[in-house]
């Protein structure tokens, strides 16, 4: 008997097939199946952060990627308070580095489907951990005929925690102060709010599509290791530009 998940979302067909881009006829809303997350926690405030930005930049035109700018908070003390730093990006940095057993923290890190990290100005090491998570099979979702999501029976999705991310497409800042004083940093895939679903058990569930609250938004199914930031098994992104 299939469960109905009444505060969710949206998922589209994927698996481990060609990743195609497609948009949704009247309002050129795009869609991704199965990207790989690059997950870039970075600051305004950090001087090594800018070329890891542009960086991420370039990762959002190739459509096998969805990448996404993380800001962190601790940073905002030396100067220069970053508009979009949240305690929740600076929550999930540290749950990722007790997952992928790192000693610390730090700006810019990169985090590819929550399995490999990477220095975030390292493009080889980043494009290596890109290339391996995309030879990762993916769980199998479906959508059905009026636009709802249908999660199938599957023992591999057990114990997979659902994430909700929303998303602005590009800011431009111009820094008055601290490490960047004087410069205007370009941003992209600016995280603006991230909301957790609830556990997925594996059995047959019904999702439904969430509203647009900013650019964009990504729904992310993770191994429920270490409070849900284990290997990512599934994602569907959607946006409107």
């Amino acid at each position: 008997m299939k469960k109905i998940l009444s505060f969710v979302f949206t998922l589209f067909v994927m698996v481990a097939l060609p990743l195609q881009p497609s948009e949704a006829s009247g309002d050129q809303r795009k869609f991704l199946i199965n990207p790989v997350i690059v997950e870039l926690f970075t600051s305004q405030g950090c001087s090594s952060c800018p070329p890891a930005d542009a960086y991420l930049q370039k990762l959002t035109k190739n459509d096998a990627v969805l990448g996404l700018s993380f800001h962190v908070d601790y940073w905002d003390y030396i100067g220069w308070k970053d508009p979009f730093a949240s305690s929740q990006h600076t929550k999930r940095q540290r749950m990722y580095a007790d997952a992928l057993r790192a000693r610390y923290v730090y700006t810019p890190q990169v985090v590819v489907d929550g399995r490999l990290d990477a220095m975030g100005a390292d493009k080889s090491d980043i494009n290596r951990c890109i290339n391996y998570a995309d030879k990762q099979m993916k769980l199998t979702i479906s959508r059905g005929d009026n636009g709802e999501i249908l999660l199938p029976e599957d023992h591999n999705g057990k114990n997979s925690s659902v994430w909700l991310v929303h998303f602005d497409k590009e800011h431009t800042t111009k820094i008055l102060r601290g490490e960047n004083r004087g410069r205007t940093l370009t941003n992209s895939n600016v995280v603006r709010s991230i909301e957790h679903l609830g556990l997925w058990d594996g059995q047959a569930m019904v999702l439904k599509a969430p509203e647009f609250l900013a650019d964009g938004y990504v729904v992310i199914v993770q191994s429920a290791r270490n409070f849900g930031h284990g290997p990512v098994r599934a994602s569907y992104a959607e946006f409107k530009f």
